[in-house]
């Protein structure tokens, strides 16, 4: 059987960097649960949003969330109201993780970072999304990968693209595997520039597992696309 490696994990240190950077050998495990944890409900919570990643950043008394979105105006809301909100929300979330293991979370500074997202079509996270919540309107699955897949293709910057759907498509009484390819997607290749994404659609006939991935050049020693 093949084994199968994540096409991020494939290639941090690389073209990657991780997610959540910072270090702390007495609470590695505290604050890595707190990450964990956090970066869950904050990915339900602001679904609607089409993020792009969640990155979190520590040092002695500063925690920092670095939040990438398509939509930043709808985050930040009128006057910042929708930031003070959520900001309140994540000080209330890390009280209930910590007290669940009946430590307090001490005094930190919490910081808030909107970045906005262009092009939102190349980045397979949110890729991923649109065709989540076609795929919730009940829009024929075919349909919603052809768009899909012209859409993202319409961008220079895109090779390549590959979109997979699993699941009771169109309501089938037996699961099934579909998938749809445009360019190259060489995902043995380090250097090439790949970006992966996965999400889950709720439908009333059960859940939908969609794929994403969006091959964007090779990466060289200069840092340079072709």
């Amino acid at each position: 059987m093949t084994h199968k490696v994540h096409p991020y994990i494939f290639r941090i240190g690389q073209l990657r960097t991780w997610k959540s950077r910072w270090f702390n050998m007495k609470s590695l495990s505290t604050y890595l649960r707190e990450d964990t944890l956090l970066r869950e409900w904050l990915a339900k919570k602001l679904r609607s949003f089409h993020m792009e990643s969640i990155e979190i950043e520590r040092s002695p008394n500063v925690l920092q969330i670095i939040l990438k979105t398509s939509r930043p105006g709808m985050l930040i809301g009128r006057g910042g109201e929708g930031m003070e909100q959520l900001k309140e929300d994540i000080k209330k979330k890390i009280y209930k993780i910590w007290k669940t293991v009946g430590k307090e979370p001490g005094k930190r500074e919490l910081k808030l970072n909107v970045e906005e997202i262009r092009s939102p079509e190349t980045h397979a996270a949110i890729a991923s999304q649109m065709i989540v919540d076609d795929l919730e309107k009940r829009i024929p699955f075919r349909r919603i990968m052809k768009q899909a897949i012209e859409k993202i293709s319409a961008s220079k910057e895109v090779h390549g693209v590959k979109i997979s759907l699993k699941g009771r498509l169109d309501g089938s009484e037996m699961a099934r595997y579909e998938w749809l390819k445009r360019g190259r997607i060489p995902l043995q290749t380090i250097r090439s520039d790949i970006d992966y994404a996965e999400s889950t659609a709720f439908t009333t006939y059960g859940t939908i597992g969609v794929k994403v991935w969006i091959y964007k050049g090779d990466v060289f020693a200069d840092a340079k696309k072709v």
